[in-house]
């Protein structure tokens, strides 16, 4: 059984910055690529972010490109998500996901992903 558990959210000036960390366990975790999605109310859940089994390649949304940065240290079965430059915009709930094939490039898409944490809440005050 997986189990993805995120942490680091909480509440923010706009431009300021915060680290989400997801912890998992039931899986070879590198073995398989990992994605942060986000939701806002009131919205469809979205891609932000996504990095392969190894680390070697990430993926943005044009949204968060250049602002925030995805990684992972396989050690400890982790994946982060650095955020910075931080907008309102960017108020959702934050989820992380595993790819459901190993070795399996991360996609944009849920449907790629057969694995989800609880979600953490990130608010950014202007």
């Amino acid at each position: 059984q997986v189990q993805l558990v995120e942490s680091g959210g909480g509440l923010v000036q706009a431009g300021g910055s915060l680290r989400l960390s997801c912890a998992a366990s039931g899986r070879t975790f590198s073995m398989y690529s990992m994605g942060w999605f986000r939701q806002a109310p009131g919205k469809e859940r979205e891609f932000v972010a996504g990095i392969s089994w190894s680390g070697g390649r990430t993926y943005y949304a044009d949204s968060v490109k250049g602002r925030f940065t995805i990684s992972r240290d396989n050690a400890k079965n982790t994946v982060y998500l650095q955020m910075n430059g931080l907008k309102p915009e960017d108020t959702a709930v934050y989820y992380c996901a595993t790819v459901s094939k190993i070795y399996y490039s991360p996609r944009t898409k849920e449907d790629g992903y057969d694995a989800w944490g609880q979600g953490t809440q990130v608010t950014v005050s202007s």
